[in-house]
């Protein structure tokens, strides 16, 4: 097998989590010496190249007279639009989903010559999006693309399992067909104009109300097999499972001197960059976690300098995640597919505090299988958060079976499985041995 230099051309979504799913695979990619490139969006500037990545970014929209912090767009809507979380997810279909898709779309059509222009610069042997909705230029340049999922694998649908955004019940049909009649009639006109966007853009038409092709080549997705949905229609040979995807980026991390040595457990609180930017909930879960014997570190996100920590508790706007999950004996969270992974791999059990999108998906999952919690958000009785974390804390056979099959996770290594996979293809692209 020839050991050339590959050229890989990765395009994330703007929120973190998919970025940094596509950081961790990149960094295995460039240490066996590739080139890696993003075509992240544009607010990312300065924070890829460092981890030794080339930037060539692309604008979603106008670009704004101010820089802006990484994902500050999807920030800025998540906060705009934090009310519409308190209804029920089918209500949210048609207030929320819909909206979000819409935006997504725009940016897809405002970045088409962008992109273009791009893959014409770089070249790219592969090119992988992780992502929700089509960008034509990916499908149409030429190289071969790979799609990631690293959203709740529900998003790959099938008639046996729950609809995606709706985070109901796996043993229960109650609402099913109800939740995907409303999702057809709110999102077929939008559906309608888009497939006419990529169409005409040169890209195959879309599946039927889906807002994105399953790739010919490569398909990935992010969940471990023991957390898995059992399906009723096999995927296609070209889809291939990653258990987890934890990048090995961030910074080490020392538990704060006056959290070290202090009574009860130590616990992770995090609504991820977007969530965490509904300030009334973060300071809500402050004042309720204040009165437990335990301690926590925070990640206060966005807004940060807008609430205070009690004095059980530490934290930043930003802290490196992935090495404060080993540490802790609990993660309390909302959901994000790649939060949810992560404490999966590290074996860690959840309370589950679900806002939007898959995040429902995520936390009725873990909820039906046991390892963890699943509470209403903006309802939750302060017992009702006692009760829960002390009974997970309390479940020896939890903790125990939870932290055997995150060893079993990790000596899987998605992210190197991932890393094989797109290079597998690139070469096979440069060898000429793959169908036009």
């Amino acid at each position: 097998m020839s050991d050339e230099r590959l050229t890989i051309v990765f395009m994330p979504e703007s929120a973190y989590g998919p970025t940094n799913n596509c950081i961790g695979i990149g960094k295995v990619l460039e240490r066996r010496g590739h080139r890696v490139v993003f075509a992240a969006e544009a607010s990312w500037k300065g924070r890829l190249e460092p981890l030794g990545f080339e930037e060539d970014l692309v604008d979603l929209a106008p670009p704004p007279e101010e820089e802006q912090d990484a994902g500050q767009f999807w920030t800025d809507f998540i906060t705009q639009t934090a009310p519409e979380f308190r209804k029920p997810t089918i209500e949210q279909l048609d207030s929320f989903i819909r909206p979000v898709w819409e935006s997504l779309i725009d940016g897809a059509r405002y970045c088409e010559q962008q992109l273009r222009e791009i893959l014409d610069r770089v070249r790219p042997d592969v090119i992988v999006e992780d992502n929700v909705c089509c960008f034509p230029a990916l499908l149409t340049h030429g190289a071969p693309w790979v799609r990631i999922v690293s959203c709740n694998p529900l998003e790959i649908k099938d008639p046996d399992l729950p609809p995606v955004f709706s985070g109901y019940p796996s043993d229960d049909r109650t609402g099913w067909d109800e939740f995907r009649a409303e999702y057809e009639r709110t999102h077929r006109e939008l559906w309608e104009a888009t497939n006419a966007f990529v169409v005409d853009a040169g890209a195959p038409p879309l599946p039927y109300l889906e807002f994105i092709h399953e790739s010919r080549y490569l398909n990935l997705y992010l969940y471990p097999e023991f957390a898995d949905y059992r399906r009723s229609r096999p995927l296609a040979p070209t889809w291939h499972r990653l258990d987890s995807s934890v990048r090995e980026t961030e910074e080490p991390f020392e538990v704060p001197e006056h959290l070290r040595d202090g009574d009860g457990a130590l616990i992770y609180l995090s609504l991820g960059s977007l969530g965490s930017a509904d300030v009334e909930l973060m300071e809500r879960l402050v004042d309720v976690l204040s009165r437990t014997p335990h301690r926590y570190i925070v990640s206060k996100g966005p807004r940060a300098d807008e609430f205070e920590l009690a004095d059980n508790m530490w934290g930043e706007a930003r802290v490196p995640q992935t090495s404060i999950i080993p540490l802790v004996d609990l993660v309390i969270t909302h959901g994000g597919n790649n939060t949810t992974t992560e404490a999966f791999h590290f074996g860690k059990p959840m309370i589950v505090l679900p806002l939007f999108w898959d995040q429902y998906d995520n936390a009725q999952r873990v909820h039906e299988l046991g390892y963890g919690v699943r509470l209403d958000t903006y309802r939750f009785e302060e017992r009702e958060m006692h009760e829960a974390i002390e009974r997970l804390l309390g479940d020896t056979a939890l903790r125990e079976r939870m932290a055997r099959e995150g060893e079993e996770i990790r000596r899987r290594d998605g992210k190197t499985r991932a890393a094989d996979l797109i290079e597998d293809l690139g070469r096979r692209y440069r060898a000429g041995e793959l169908e036009g």
